[in-house]
């Protein structure tokens, strides 16, 4: 964990100077090579796709537990689905910028490998490095379409869910309340299919890193 932070802390710091290839030199002489840095990003990315299902779970049980009340203190009610909404929407953003990290590393990882196959002098041993390039790279494309699917049902799901805040923001009475309750089923199907495509990712992901451990 403290090497993952202290990576995380040297990433920002090689962004602020806006130079990457400085950043891995420096994540090399340490030990650290651009292999381990990219499982590193896809356990963050799988984590943060882990925490962001709960966020819908969470959303979805709350928005039901709303519309199937009876009313009551309906400006509670608002702020209660609002905060829902603005935890998912953060919740999106994470998982977005996780996803970017693990593109951003393997593509330095791939070109580096690939690079790296003509200075081999022994074509057995050049041949396969280039057999677990192309294995890893096949790896790497199945789970990162499936983060890209996941992540690409979340924008639909929270323009729907923040619909439904909007509108129950200027209709705070029982009969806009009571208007949500047709919208549940629907919500309720969109975050159960936004959850199977996370749970797939997240599965592809453990896959992704067992592999690259055993490799």
């Amino acid at each position: 964990m403290k090497a993952l932070q202290f990576c995380t802390f040297a990433l920002a710091l090689a962004a602020l100077a806006g130079c990457r290839s400085t950043y891995y030199g420096t994540m090399e002489k340490l030990g650290y090579h651009k292999r381990d840095l990219l499982i590193d990003r896809v356990q963050d990315a799988r984590d943060t796709q882990q925490d962001a299902k709960e966020q819908f779970q969470s959303a979805l049980e709350e928005f039901s537990a709303v519309v199937n009340s009876k009313g009551g203190q309906l400006e509670a009610t608002y702020k209660k689905l609002k905060t829902e909404l603005e935890r998912s929407e953060a919740k999106a953003k994470a998982v977005r910028k996780h996803i970017d990290d693990v593109e951003r590393v393997a593509e330095a990882l791939f070109k580096e490998w690939q690079s790296e196959l003509e200075q081999y002098k022994n074509d057995q041993l050049r041949a396969l490095s280039e057999q677990k390039l192309g294995r890893t790279r096949q790896r790497y494309a199945k789970m990162i379409a499936a983060m890209q699917s996941a992540e690409m049902k979340i924008g639909p799901v929270l323009d729907a869910f923040g619909d439904q805040v909007l509108f129950l923001k200027h209709n705070l009475n029982a009969q806009a309340l009571a208007s949500l309750h047709s919208e549940l089923v629907t919500v309720e199907t969109d975050i159960a299919g936004l959850i199977r495509e996370m749970e797939a990712s997240i599965a592809e992901a453990n896959a992704f890193i067992d592999a690259m451990g055993q490799d």
